[in-house]
């Protein structure tokens, strides 16, 4: 059974992430057929195509890994600027207008077949990726090429693929706080320290020279509901915690309704302890030397009882920015977490559990979860779509960095065109034209190989040493 649940838990990873990745691509579908592009080809994963049917002009399938997808929009490229076309016509302007394309085209793909015979790898990278996107073009569908669109459309359909994303990833945030609520401290009672351990002591027991905590000696009890303190309702954790923590030697009264019935009031007397700092999220805080930050404040020891409470609408959004400053956080210091899943891979380094994770270690994550016989199946329901969740909010994120051949590298593409010709009407110079981006190939291949090494060094890691939740 414990098999079957943490299959099943991976099942679930699995579709979520093929059914993400087809949306994405369907939102770079949707406004390049509106805009008139031609799409060849809409195709998830890579490799061997397994199963594919053409509907029209395009050919939709599923391809043998699935660990990504792709649109084929014809004319990504725009071809090389026209610089023989004198010679080609030997000093005579050209007699029709058929004569002037055909001409053009000449002028471009002659001096590239002289340049790829020539020239060295990666400038025959560029050019293939010229002459393969020109030779998608059909005849008399010139204007249907990606790169004759208005900047503001290939903008368009370069961020409709992370901006589906970003709605899936509100929309689980949505269920997961509005239908299921998150686990947040309450003004019950978990359990009562028996003494004071400083946080920068790394036991967790008492020892004969620990002071006893102030809630020890007093009859409050786990399950007891604090209420209220000094006279003031309380209604919230937080509430309970600002007013012990700043009462350090003051006399509190606790109003507090018992497990077993009744309602009791109770006294004490907060000491002063060093604890860990910890942010808006519960995570504990480090200095830039890793060290736990801490701060002296009143202390009674006394934990609270955590609970599913449902949020309002207006905390999705603020979920939403938090899960993306995350993300962000990552990719900014992805090489030297990627060193640490090197270390921890090969050597004797631990996984960060906050940091980079494969698709493979995704879906162990959700299989260690279904199959928990210690999480109930509300909760099992709830991980896993936060989980689909965050990898929606990773791809909207991840997809904008500005590097090709990810989309954030192609809208920075456009947008540096816009900015180009803008500046060139601001001072009446002639248009500059498309931005060549395929120059940027050597660059594009690079980055390629590069989130390929990530990928597999990711998935070694989630295979030989995976991130550890419970």
């Amino acid at each position: 059974m414990t098999a079957l649940l943490f299959l099943l838990g991976v099942l679930v990873i699995a579709v979520g992430v093929v059914v993400s990745i087809g949306l994405h691509e369907v939102g770079h579908l949707v406004p390049a057929k509106l805009f008139g592009v031609r799409v060849t080809q809409y195709m998830i994963g890579f490799g061997r195509t397994v199963f594919s049917r053409r509907r029209g002009e395009t050919e939709y399938g599923f391809k043998a890994i699935p660990l990504g997808g792709y649109i084929s929009m014809v004319g990504m490229f725009p071809p090389a600027r026209a610089g023989r076309r004198e010679r080609l016509f030997q000093g005579r302007p050209p007699a029709t207008v058929g004569e002037a394309v055909e001409g053009a085209v000449e002028s471009v793909e002659a001096p590239s077949r002289a340049r790829t015979a020539s020239t060295g790898f990666f400038n025959t990278l560029v050019q293939d990726a010229r002459d393969t996107s020109q030779d998608q073009i059909e005849p008399g569908e010139e204007h249907r090429a990606f790169y004759r669109l208005a900047v503001w459309k290939r903008v368009v359909i370069m961020l409709g693929g992370p901006s589906v994303n970003l709605v899936l990833g509100v929309l689980c945030t949505a269920i997961l706080l509005m239908g299921f609520g998150t686990l947040t401290p309450t003004t019950t009672v978990a359990s009562i320290s028996q003494c004071i351990v400083p946080a920068t002591q790394t036991r967790d027991t008492c020892t004969a020279s620990d002071p006893a905590a102030p809630a020890a000696g007093t009859a409050l009890k786990p399950g007891d509901r604090i209420t209220a303190i000094d006279g003031a309702p309380v209604s919230t954790w937080t509430d309970v915690t600002d007013v012990i923590r700043r009462s350090a030697g003051r006399p509190l009264e606790l109003t507090v309704a018992a497990k077993a019935g009744g309602t009791e009031r109770i006294r004490v007397t907060p000491a002063t302890n060093t604890v860990a700092v910890v942010d808006s999220l519960g995570r504990v805080v480090k200095d830039a030397d890793g060290s736990t930050r801490t701060q002296t404040v009143g202390f009674i020891g006394i934990t609270s009882t955590e609970a599913l409470q449902q949020q309002p609408a207006s905390a999705v959004l603020p979920a939403v920015g938090n899960n993306i400053t995350a993300v962000a956080g990552v990719i900014i210091n992805l090489p030297a977490r990627l060193v640490g899943v090197a270390q921890a891979a090969f050597g004797s380094g631990e996984r960060d559990p906050n940091g980079p994770i494969s698709v493979v270690g995704v879906g162990r994550v959700a299989g260690e979860i279904a199959a928990n016989p210690q999480i109930t199946v509300t909760s099992k329901l709830a991980s896993l779509i936060g989980i689909l969740g965050s990898l929606n909010i990773a791809l909207f994120v991840f997809n904008l960095i500005p590097l090709l051949p990810l989309d954030g590298g192609h809208v920075i593409g456009a947008l540096w065109e816009g900015l180009r010709r803008s500046i060139a009407r601001l001072f009446g110079r002639r248009d500059p034209g498309p931005v060549d981006t395929a120059k940027l190939m050597p660059l594009t291949f690079a980055v390629s190989i590069l989130l390929g090494g990530m990928s597999l060094l990711l998935i070694y890691a989630d295979l030989v040493h995976p991130i550890q939740l419970f």
